[in-house]
C-alpha cells in the first residue's frame, strides 16, 4: 500500500515536471530536434513545428525543411552541420528562415551529436525562435546609425563606412568622388514656412538623392540640410561634374506642400577619390568642403570639384 502510494505520487510529481518544462519550453519559444544521419529522419517536438510554421501531420523530409533556410542561413546551416559531425563539437548559429507559409523568422539553432562505436549515427539539438529579439537588435542599430528624419545614414555611420565602401572587392572598389549637398536658403524656408515645411523639404531632398543616386556607395544626411554621397560612378571628372549639375537641376524642382509651392536649391561640392584608395575621409572632406564653398560663394546651384591637381574647377 505504502509502496502503491509512493509510487502514484512519484508519477504525479513526474507529470507536474513535465507539465511545467513543456509550459517554460512554449514561453520560451523552443523546440527539440533530432536527425538520423543514416536515413535523414528527422524527429520534432511540437515547438519547433511551430517555429516552422509547419502542419504537424506534414511528412518530415529534410530536403524540404532545408529549403526554408533563406540561402546564406542554408550555408552556414550545412556548414555547421559538417562541423559537428566531423568534429564532434557542438555549435550554435542563427539562422533565418521563411516558415511553411513564408513568414520570414530568425531562430538560434544549436546541434550537437551522438556516436555509437565510435561511429556518427545522430545530430540532435534545441531551436529557439528569436525573431522578436532581432527586430528589437535591427531597431537598434537602426536607431543609432540613420538620421530619424530622412532615413538615410547619419555622420557618424556614413564616415565609418567609407573604408567598407571604397575597398568593395565585389565592385572593385570603386568610388570616384565624396560630394557634399548643401541646400541654399534652408534657413529662409523655414523661417518663412515653419519647421513643418523645413523637415518636409529635408524628406523630399533625401527621396530624390535615393532615387538619382541608387547605384550610389553610400547616402547620408550629416546635420541640418547637409547630405553627403560616395559616388561609385561615373569616374571621370567631366562627367562627374555633368551628373551633378544633373543633380542640381533635379533638386532645384519645386516642392508642394500643404498647398505651398515651396522652392529649393543646393549646392554642390566633391572631392576626387582618386586610385589608389590611400587617402582618408578627413582629407577627402576638407577638400570636398572648400568645393562646397567655392560653389556656395558662386551663387545659387552651382557644382564645384576639387581634383587631384589641387584647384576647384566649376561646372
Amino acid at each position: 500500500m505504502r509502496d502503491e502510494a509512493g509510487h502514484a505520487l512519484t508519477s504525479q510529481s513526474d507529470a507536474v515536471r513535465l507539465r511545467l518544462y513543456d509550459q517554460a519550453l512554449n514561453i520560451a519559444r523552443i523546440g527539440a530536434w533530432e536527425c538520423e544521419l543514416e536515413t535523414e529522419r528527422l524527429t520534432w517536438t511540437p515547438g519547433v513545428y511551430d517555429i516552422f510554421g509547419y502542419p504537424m501531420g506534414n511528412p518530415l523530409r529534410r530536403a524540404s525543411i532545408v529549403d526554408l533556410y533563406v540561402d546564406e542561413s542554408r550555408r552556414n546551416m550545412e556548414l555547421a552541420r559538417a562541423e559537428v559531425i566531423r568534429s564532434g563539437r557542438a555549435v550554435t548559429l542563427d539562422a533565418e528562415i521563411r516558415t511553411w507559409r513564408g513568414e520570414r523568422r530568425w531562430m538560434r539553432l544549436s546541434i550537437d551529436m551522438v556516436r555509437e562505436a565510435g561511429r556518427p549515427v545522430r545530430i540532435f539539438g534545441s531551436k529557439q525562435d528569436i525573431t522578436s529579439d532581432r527586430q528589437a537588435i535591427e531597431s537598434l542599430r537602426q536607431q543609432a546609425e540613420t538620421d530619424p528624419l530622412t532615413g538615410l545614414a547619419n555622420r557618424f555611420v556614413f564616415q565609418a563606412r567609407y573604408s567598407e565602401v571604397v575597398g568593395d572587392s565585389l565592385n572593385h572598389g570603386f568610388a570616384s568622388a565624396l560630394v557634399l549637398i548643401d541646400l541654399d536658403h534652408f534657413k529662409e524656408l523655414n523661417d518663412t514656412f515653419g519647421h513643418s515645411a523645413g523637415d518636409a523639404c529635408l524628406c523630399e531632398v533625401a527621396g530624390r538623392l535615393q532615387r538619382a543616386f541608387h547605384n550610389a556607395g553610400l547616402i547620408g544626411r550629416l546635420g541640418g540640410d547637409e547630405f553627403a554621397i560616395i559616388l561609385r560612378a561615373p569616374t571621370n571628372p567631366a562627367r562627374i561634374a555633368r551628373v551633378l549639375q544633373q543633380t542640381v537641376v533635379m533638386l532645384s524642382q519645386p516642392l508642394f506642400w500643404n498647398g505651398l509651392r515651396i522652392e529649393v536649391g543646393a549646392s554642390i561640392g566633391a572631392a576626387l577619390v582618386g586610385r589608389p584608395h590611400r587617402r582618408r575621409i578627413t582629407e577627402l572632406f576638407a577638400e570636398a568642403d572648400i568645393a562646397l564653398y567655392d560653389a556656395k560663394t558662386a551663387g545659387r546651384n552651382k557644382v564645384h570639384l576639387f581634383g587631384d591637381e589641387g584647384h576647384s574647377r566649376a561646372a
